[in-house]
């Protein structure tokens, strides 16, 4: 079944993640895109996603972009890698009409970047174990020789949408992830969760403690390529918004509205409007 969609190109962009890591894709969007409309759905009744089977993902993707969709989107973002990887194609099909970026572990930036051949991929192990995640990287690996280390890292969405993103637990947590990835000599770590930029100075600073041990360290970031993907597809399907009058930001939670309002004003330095919604 496929359903229509709005076409103005007044209306907003919607963004949704399972909780606050889809901001560190806002905060890209914002920058390219200063002009567009933008709403923002933290499903954060149900964080995090990593643990979610593939068909819970799939219906729940489906229902929120059902209800952004409802409050008038014209493109959306899913700013999570494990929905993009279990659910993307079922929202695509189910939307065919619908400008749609998903984001992904940034795979190809990482083997572009390294200088050894080794790259780490620090992500929820349901990203870790997606199919087309699983293709890709045996793609590369077959065609440039890139040695790509899978390090499912559970329970640091969870410290993330708490708020903690330097102390003593976090780093302590970081630490077991990414040390067996520099001691097998991995000089580029891609950060294949939405939620990780948060904490990519407290991952810099982990590399930084193995001093002259270790060679520097590249760490991708993907949301700049999710913005101008999204800034391809609106240009392409005539939906970009003029600029003249000032876009507006509104939040969405299944969670606690407060929590996500504190979570824009401590990681954006913004403060929209945030309500809790039944979704």
């Amino acid at each position: 079944m496929t359903h229509a969609v709005p076409s103005s190109a007044d209306a907003p962009i919607g963004v949704f993640d399972s909780g606050v890591g889809g901001l560190s894709v806002l905060r890209h969007i914002h920058a390219q895109l200063p002009h567009e409309h933008v709403m923002y759905f933290a499903d954060s009744a149900f964080a995090p996603y990593g643990a979610k089977t593939d068909e819970w993902l799939v219906q729940r993707a489906l229902d929120v972009t059902a209800f952004l969709i409802s409050q008038g989107a014209k493109a959306l973002v899913v700013a999570c890698n494990t929905a993009t990887v279990a659910a993307i194609k079922a929202v695509r099909t189910a939307y065919p009409a619908l400008p749609v970026v998903g984001v992904e572990p940034g795979l190809k930036p990482g083997a572009a970047a390294t200088r050894n051949g080794t790259v780490g991929v620090l992500a929820t192990a349901s990203t870790l174990r997606g199919e087309k995640f699983l293709a890709l990287r045996e793609q590369i690996s077959t065609t440039n020789g890139t040695r790509f280390l899978l390090q499912p890292c559970g329970g640091l969405v969870e410290r993330i949408e708490q708020g903690d993103l330097s102390g003593a637990e976090t780093a302590a947590m970081l630490h077991g992830f990414v040390d067996p990835l520099l001691d097998q000599g991995a000089d580029t770590l891609v950060l294949g969760c939405t939620h990780y930029p948060f904490v990519q100075e407290a991952i810099a600073q982990v590399v930084a403690a193995r001093g002259a041990n270790v060679a520097p360290v590249t760490l991708i970031d993907t949301g700049d390529a999710v913005a101008r993907q999204l800034a391809r597809l609106l240009e392409g399907a005539g939906l970009q918004r003029p600029g003249g009058t000032p876009a507006h930001l509104r939040g969405y939670t299944s969670g606690n509205a407060a929590a996500l309002q504190t979570a824009f004003a401590n990681l954006l330095g913004l403060h929209p409007q945030v309500e809790t919604v039944q979704v």
